[in-house]
């Protein structure tokens, strides 16, 4: 794991790792207007015919990466994954009914961690601590 993280800091940050549309579950086809672009250090989505919405999230944000298919999806070979971000503007991204599921989320997994260590941030959790320690405090 230490290799992959070290050659993915050798690779361009704009160079395009996955582009993928969102398929409709009727044979898996991609006649939608959201579509899914993954660099080294950006993951953006793009939806939209008429009115068009772009989100994009840094890849040191994404803390957790989450795969669910449903039975149809596997048959299809599709699936669902759910980025869980520290973005401010969207905490939860979504990519629906993607190929390849599985790798796409190992991707996003290493990517994320591989851009953490470049920037040498930390993910916090508020866990309710402070509030312990004011009450010991206190006694």
């Amino acid at each position: 794991m230490a290799e992959d993280i070290r050659t993915m800091h050798e690779e361009d940050e704009d160079e395009v790792k996955y582009c993928e549309r969102k398929r409709l579950l009727f044979f898996g086809l991609p006649w939608t207007f959201t579509k899914y672009t993954i660099t080294p250090s950006m993951l953006t989505i793009d939806q939209g015919l008429l009115k068009t919405e772009e989100n994009d999230c840094y890849m040191y944000k994404v803390q957790d990466v989450k795969l669910t298919t449903t039975l149809l999806e596997r048959i299809i070979g599709l699936g669902t994954i759910t980025c869980y971000t520290g973005d401010v503007t969207n905490a939860e991204l979504k990519l629906i009914h993607i190929r390849k599921p599985k790798e796409v989320k190992n991707y996003l997994l290493k990517a994320s961690e591989a851009a953490r260590m470049k920037r040498r941030t930390l993910n916090k959790l508020d866990i309710g601590a402070e509030q312990d320690l004011s009450d010991a405090l206190d006694s």
